[in-house]
């Protein structure tokens, strides 16, 4: 299966992002409060990207016994891989690996990889700030970029 057109999703405290690639190039990107709302939220807004954005295969955060975020996070997860198996999409769960020393060295090095959502880049917080909106677009990228590093692998999985 060619992994043309992936749209990846995650779901964080007050917010649902999703980053979508063709060709492994980001060619669209968003960030949403209402979708974090509720997991009926989550499902209308991830019908309507799906929609919009006709992709083959949806990404979304693997829930293990690792996960750290709380069960309306979860929820909303569950919302989104749902929708995606509605709409007969290879859901594709990635365990989110923390290859860098902070989110921000992971977003700058994302960034690099791909400079089209570079703009959307944060500035480091201080211990103070709350975390910045867009770094859930990151978080999002690098589920994508997990998939497209090990494509067989995660792909394999996600089928079996």
């Amino acid at each position: 299966m060619a992994m043309s057109r992936l749209l990846a999703c995650v779901a964080a405290r007050r917010r649902v992002a999703y980053v979508f690639l063709v060709d492994g190039h980001v060619r669209d990107w968003r960030v949403s409060e209402k979708a974090a709302n509720s997991p009926l939220d989550a499902a209308e807004l991830t019908q309507v990207w799906i929609n919009e954005l006709t992709p083959d295969i949806l990404v979304t955060e693997k829930i293990d016994d690792d996960f750290r975020k709380g069960p309306r996070v979860k929820a909303i997860i569950h919302a989104i891989a749902n929708t995606a198996a509605h709409n007969y999409l290879l859901d594709v769960s990635v365990k989110r690996e923390q290859r860098y020393r902070n989110k921000y060295e992971e977003a700058e090095a994302l960034a690099a990889l791909h400079p089209e959502i570079a703009a959307w880049l944060p500035k480091k917080r201080r211990f103070f700030d709350h975390e910045p909106r867009n770094i859930v677009l990151f978080e999002a990228l690098s589920l994508a970029q997990a998939v497209l590093d090990d494509p067989s692998t995660n792909l394999a999985k996600a089928m079996g």
